[in-house]
């Protein structure tokens, strides 16, 4: 082997590495925004289940507050309560709103409530999230059948 092609492979290996290095680089910043992108993706599933889960716990736990009440403003008021109460996350129940039906409301009937809100999208625009309606849960909770309602004793 001459001394000639020593240097030769040695300048050609150097190359090899440069650009080896500038294609890691060139894939760095390809790669970089799609995996923040998904990232930005991934917390905003994440807050549409918070948001399902959120709801449904409220009406649950509305309802039940409410058919612990022995009057209906009463009922309503407990409800609209511990529904409001349990709803304070902004990111993942923007909006939020309960409804109390008291139609049945006597020993032995049912108390509804229902909870909605929306997912909010206010920080996640960079990949503009689509526009969902809101998420919604009803509940319904059993009045004793054996306490006394509105005047009992």
């Amino acid at each position: 082997m001459s001394n000639r092609t020593q240097p030769a492979r040695l300048a050609d290996s150097r190359r090899r590495s440069a650009d080896r290095g500038s294609s890691d680089a060139l894939g760095m910043a390809l790669l970089a925004p799609a995996a923040i992108g998904l990232a930005i993706v991934i917390v905003f599933l994440g807050r549409g289940v918070d948001s399902r889960a959120t709801v449904q716990s409220a009406a649950e736990s509305a309802a039940q507050a409410a058919a612990q009440e022995r009057t209906i403003p009463a009922a309503r008021a407990a409800a609209e309560q511990v529904g409001a109460q349990m709803l304070v996350d902004p990111k993942s129940c923007a909006s939020p709103r309960v409804s109390v039906d008291t139609s049945d409301f006597r020993p032995g009937g049912q108390v509804a409530v229902t909870v909605s809100c929306t997912v909010s999208t206010s920080d996640l625009e960079i990949i503009n999230p689509p526009r969902n309606g809101p998420n919604t849960a009803t509940a319904f909770a059993t009045i004793d059948p054996l306490r006394a309602g509105e005047g009992g004793p």
